[in-house]
């Protein structure tokens, strides 16, 4: 894992290049090698799905800014390999239309990798017979992820892809990837909010907040993997526990740095209760005002 599959640096960006606009990335650097698995870990509007989205080339960044994957710029020289699998496709009409799923798998090219793709439907419980405009979100996503992965990729960005799935399936994709990347070198880069069962995946966990990385830990932690009984499944279960306590104590400093910008003024919104409010505190005054079949 010593050649480096993405490397960005001197990242900033902002969604609307007009005064006042907050960025969504500042300065940020990320260097990770082939073959790695990380974990991207951060409360909601930190700048992940952004990051993903500029490395899948979906968003344009400024003059300056080094966006490089397998040695090439993502803009300017697109790297083939790379596989981007987020949530907003799930809700797209066309996947929703009445449509087959063995007719939309060959559709994107499921015949030209049927070895792979019959993997895929194995582990991800996928019916070639369901009609997409029928089927659950769950479901849906499952098609996604087939999809999405029955080509091989050298780089994987997922977002936030696997919050439809159930517990044995998410389990069984995510074994599938880890064998993925320790047998080809792949790279897997993942913003996720769920950590149960997911200790035994990274290579790495990073820390995001207010764009920008703070932390980026080897996992598990050495401490973890070389104390108290040596069995596979006592490791997992502490570096479950660990992960899980870290990530806690993260977001909780997340919090707590953004709730004293806000008491400071740097925030100009809070969020939470207000004080002061025009809302009725008694419930005729408050029928009243919002009797709306009058």
């Amino acid at each position: 894992m010593s050649e480096e599959a993405i490397n960005v640096e001197d990242l900033t960006y902002q969604h609307k290049l007009a005064p006042g606009t907050p960025l969504a990335l500042r300065d940020l650097s990320l260097h990770l090698s082939k073959g790695s698995r990380t974990l991207l870990i951060g409360a909601n509007g930190a700048g992940k799905s952004t990051l993903l989205q500029i490395l899948a080339g979906k968003k344009m960044t400024p003059a300056g800014a080094k966006v490089m994957i397998l040695g090439k710029d993502v803009f300017r020289n697109t790297p083939k390999g790379v596989t981007f699998l987020g949530t907003e496709w799930a809700m797209n009409p066309v996947v929703r239309s009445d449509i087959v799923v063995a007719a939309f798998l060959d559709s994107v090219g499921g015949y030209r990798h049927k070895e792979r793709r019959d993997k895929l439907l194995d582990i991800l419980d996928v019916d070639l017979d369901w009609r997409m405009h029928q089927i659950s979100d769950g479901e849906r996503r499952r098609v996604q992820l087939v999809m999405g992965l029955m080509s091989p990729w050298d780089v994987l960005l997922l977002d936030e892809v696997t919050v439809d799935l159930d517990v044995l399936v998410r389990s069984d994709l995510l074994a599938f990837l880890k064998s993925e990347s320790e047998s080809r070198g792949a790279t897997i880069l993942y913003a996720t909010h769920i950590f149960d069962g997911i200790s035994h995946f990274p290579t790495h966990v990073a820390h995001m907040r207010d764009g920008a990385f703070l932390e980026i830990l080897s996992w598990p932690p050495p401490l973890v993997a070389a104390s108290g009984p040596s069995t596979d499944e006592d490791v997992e279960m502490r570096a479950g526990s660990a992960l899980h306590d870290v990530v806690l104590k993260w977001l909780k400093e997340d919090r707590e740095v953004r709730r004293q910008a806000e008491a400071s003024g740097v925030l100009k919104k809070t969020r939470g209760a207000r004080a002061a409010t025009d809302v009725p505190t008694d419930s005729e005054t408050f029928y009243k005002k919002y009797d709306y079949g009058r």
